[in-house]
C-alpha cells in the first residue's frame, strides 16, 4: 500500500452509537498522519453525533430513507464525489456489499475486515481478521493491517460539542438548574433493551430523597416520550422531563457532560457518557455485554444474565423485556457505590 497518505476516507454505515465507537480509529489515524485530511462516509442521520468533531474534514452521506431510484441516483453521485477526492487510503468498517463494490470501483488503496467470502476480500487492497472483545478493540484491530504498533493506537472515545449546544439547553428549559443533577435515559429503540418503568421510578425516588435532581431523556419517538412520562408519573417527586425527545445529539452530549452521573440502558447515550468520561451505571439484557459494554473505567454494568438465564442470539425475542430480571435494589446499590466513588474522587481533588 502507498506510504504517502494525505487523504483518508473512513466508512461506517451503521447506527449512532456504532459511529461514535469509531472515534478511537479516527484519533489513531490523526496521530499517525497529522497532516492528512480525514473524511467520513456515513448514513445521513448519524452525522449529527460527530458534526462538531474538528478532526473530520468532510462528510459524505447516504440517506437510508430515499426511495429506490433516488438511492441509485445518489449512489452514482456519491461515487463521482469520492473518486474526485483521490483518496490515498480507504478504511472500510462497514459490512454492506454495495458499499464494498463502490469503494472497490474507486481503485484506491483500501483495507477492510476479512470475511469467509473470497470475493469480498478481493474487493480491497488488503483485509485483516477482526480481533478483540469489545467493539472498540475490534474497530482498532483494522489498524494492524496498516502496521500500527500498540503505541500508535489511541483507544479513547471522544465526543465534541459546542458551547452553543450547552447554552441552548436553557432555551429548552428556561428554569433548568444545571447543578447536582443526574441524567437517566430509560428508553431504547428496541423493547428488549428496556427495563421496567416502575423500577426506574424507584431509582428516581431514591435519588431525589438523596438530594439529587433527576433529568429524564429519550429519543424523539412518541413511544419513548410516553415511556418517560409514564415513569415520571410513578415518582413521588416528578423528575425533569423537559428535555425528553427535544435535544439534538450534541445538546444531549452537553447535558450528560455536565451531569454528576448517567444511568441508562444499552443505547447510544450510554456510549456518549463513556466518551464524555461521565460516571455511569448501565443495564444490559440479552445482548453481548462484553462486546457492547461502555468503553469507560467509570462505568458500572449490571447484566440481567446474572439474575436469570439469557437466550442465545438466535432465540432472542425482540418483543421480550429481559432486563426485568434486574432488581431495583441492585441498581440502587450500584448507584450508591458510584456516588460514593464520585464524592471520594472530588475530595481527593480538593486535597
Amino acid at each position: 500500500m502507498n506510504g504517502n497518505v494525505n487523504k483518508i476516507l473512513v466508512c461506517k454505515l451503521k447506527f449512532y452509537g456504532d459511529v461514535l465507537l469509531t472515534t478511537p480509529v479516527i484519533a489513531s489515524l490523526r496521530s499517525r498522519y497529522p497532516d492528512a485530511t480525514i473524511d467520513l462516509l456515513l448514513y445521513k442521520d448519524t452525522k449529527a453525533i460527530l458534526s462538531a468533531d474538528p478532526r473530520i474534514n468532510q462528510f459524505h452521506l447516504l440517506n437510508k430513507k430515499d426511495g429506490f431510484w433516488q438511492k441509485i441516483t445518489n449512489f452514482f453521485k456519491l461515487r463521482k464525489d469520492l473518486k474526485n477526492n483521490s483518496y490515498d487510503l480507504i478504511i472500510n468498517l462497514s459490512d454492506q456489499w454495495p458499499i464494498a463494490y463502490l469503494l472497490s470501483s474507486l481503485h484506491r488503496d483500501s483495507i477492510a475486515f476479512r470475511r469467509q467470502e473470497e470475493r469480498w476480500n478481493k474487493l480491497f487492497t488488503k483485509t485483516v481478521p477482526v480481533s478483540g472483545v469489545n467493539i472498540v478493540e475490534q474497530n482498532l484491530s483494522i489498524l494492524k493491517g496498516l502496521d500500527f504498533a500498540d503505541k500508535d493506537v489511541i483507544p479513547e472515545l471522544t465526543l465534541y460539542y459546542r458551547e452553543s449546544d450547552y447554552q441552548s439547553l436553557f432555551g429548552i428549559d428556561a428554569g433548568f438548574n444545571a447543578k447536582n443533577y443526574i441524567v437517566i435515559q430509560p428508553t431504547a429503540r428496541q423493547l428488549f433493551k428496556c427495563w421496567d418503568d416502575d423500577k426506574f421510578a424507584k431509582v428516581i425516588d431514591h435519588l431525589t430523597r438523596s438530594g439529587y435532581q433527576v433529568v429524564l431523556t429519550s429519543g424523539p419517538a412518541e413511544a419513548e416520550r410516553q415511556q418517560v412520562e409514564n415513569i415520571a408519573s410513578m415518582c413521588v417527586i416528578k423528575p425533569n422531563t423537559a428535555f425528553a425527545g427535544k435535544t439534538t445529539f450534541l445538546q444531549l452530549a452537553a447535558l450528560i457532560d455536565h451531569a454528576v452521573m448517567f444511568i441508562g440502558v444499552d443505547s447510544a447515550p450510554m456510549h456518549m457518557a463513556a466518551a464524555l468520561d461521565t460516571p455511569q451505571v448501565c443495564l444490559f439484557g440479552a445482548t453481548n455485554y462484553q462486546q457492547w459494554r461502555p468503553w469507560s473505567k467509570k462505568a458500572t454494568l449490571l447484566w440481567a444474565g446474572s439474575y436469570h438465564e439469557m437466550p442465545v442470539r438466535d432465540e432472542l425475542d425482540r418483543s421480550g423485556q429481559y432486563l426485568t430480571w434486574i432488581p431495583a435494589e441492585a441498581v440502587i446499590s450500584a448507584v450508591n457505590e458510584k456516588l460514593q466513588d464520585i464524592k471520594l474522587n472530588q475530595q481527593d481533588e480538593r486535597d
